[in-house]
């Protein structure tokens, strides 16, 4: 792993541990985690099993190794952390393991990590968020079971944060759906004579393919590809690319299209970048239910029109993108059809969480609004 901090806190262990699980891809069906081995507790300063976070001993203690996950079929944090102590030749036995998820207690591609834990001696395990999967829970179960203390909850907000569109994916059991829109100051995807290139400018069009790159589909109607014939890739743009061709990244998005009308043999779709799937459907739910079975946990509405429509319609958007160009159109193709709303009172509101300028555009984050947490 490199060089790490030789000494940390049990807080600042577990903000070292989160950074290290932002390193770990976005994509993919597996939380992004992170680990932080540190040495076993003075004499009278381990906190009892259970304890809350506050009652954890606030003294630094000696960083012996950390690890990350770093994507499907690699080693949990967990493990990558024993590994990275082995190879340094350290001991951890009576270690305190700060992971910001609870170890897994299931057998997949890897063994479990909740008794890797217990077979490497360590004593103390403090983790951020529960493991929602039913699957992988009962980790701290488990170790409680061989005698390891368990403190749950340190820095469990930024840990949530971190992990959001993951544990909604799995709570739900289908995929976290963001929107994408680019539209006019007034409104507008598109000039009447069904043009639309380029509304926004090459900064947006850069941070729209960088999104790309963290989700696990991308989804478009048959009509979006039958007028815009886009290739649906997640690419290296340079700010004066205006054609929208780059370098292809590591990382290709499975390329969903919806709707009933077929896909043409010279479609860009069918091109080099992510496999290629059709669903022959109008109905979200559906959609949806197919992408969980194929371990989507992440899907990038880009249109248009009538997809954004039905998938707003369903209640089943998480999470807009909408990129705002400083241009005019006085008339064309709206970015939201219909959505049956005839009241203020009635109207699909959702939270701001960022504004951002894009080159000459705006990006407005926003997230759908959850009881308890909205006013």
């Amino acid at each position: 792993m490199g060089e790490h901090p030789r000494t940390l806190t049990i807080d600042a262990a577990m903000a070292r541990a989160l950074e290290l699980a932002a390193r770990g891809p976005a994509h993919g069906p597996n939380p992004r985690v992170g680990c932080v081995l540190l040495g076993p507790a003075p004499d009278g300063r381990a906190a009892p099993d259970g304890a809350s976070p506050e009652s954890l001993d606030p003294h630094p203690r000696r960083v012996l190794a950390e690890g990350y996950h770093r994507g499907a079929g690699t080693p949990h944090a967990e493990a990558a952390a024993l590994a990275d102590a082995r190879e340094r030749g350290v001991d951890v036995a009576g270690a305190t393991a700060v992971v910001t998820l609870e170890p897994c207690a299931h057998t997949g591609r890897t063994g479990p990590c909740a008794d890797a834990l217990v077979a490497a001696g360590v004593a103390e395990v403090v983790l951020a968020v529960d493991d929602p999967n039913p699957v992988a829970s009962g980790g701290a179960h488990r170790l409680r079971a061989a005698g390891v203390r368990v403190v749950r909850g340190l820095r469990a907000a930024e840990g949530e944060e971190l992990l959001r569109v993951w544990l909604t994916s799995v709570h739900r059991g289908t995929p976290y759906v963001t929107l994408k829109t680019a539209t006019t100051l007034d409104g507008y995807v598109a000039a009447e004579d069904g043009t639309s290139r380029w509304i926004t400018g090459p900064a947006a069009r850069e941070h729209a393919h960088r999104v790309r790159a963290e989700v696990d589909a991308i989804l478009v109607g048959t009509g979006t590809l039958l007028t815009d014939d886009p290739a649906l890739t997640a690419r290296v743009l340079a700010h004066h690319d205006a054609a929208g061709d780059g370098r292809l990244l590591e990382h290709q998005p499975l390329r969903v299209v919806v709707g009933l009308r077929g896909i043409p043999p010279s479609a860009r779709v069918r091109g080099e970048g992510g496999e290629l799937v059709h669903l022959l459907t109008r109905d979200v739910g559906e959609v949806l239910g197919r992408l969980a079975e194929r371990e989507v946990r992440h899907v990038l509405v880009e249109g248009g029109p009538t997809l954004a429509t039905a998938f707003l319609a369903a209640g089943a958007v998480d999470e807009l993108h909408a990129y705002v160009a400083p241009v005019l159109l006085g008339s064309g193709r709206r970015a939201v059809d219909g959505l049956g709303v005839a009241t203020i009172a009635d109207a699909h509101r959702f939270r701001t969480v960022e504004v951002r300028r894009v080159g000459d555009d705006a990006l407005v984050v926003s997230r759908k609004r959850t009881e308890g947490r909205d006013g």
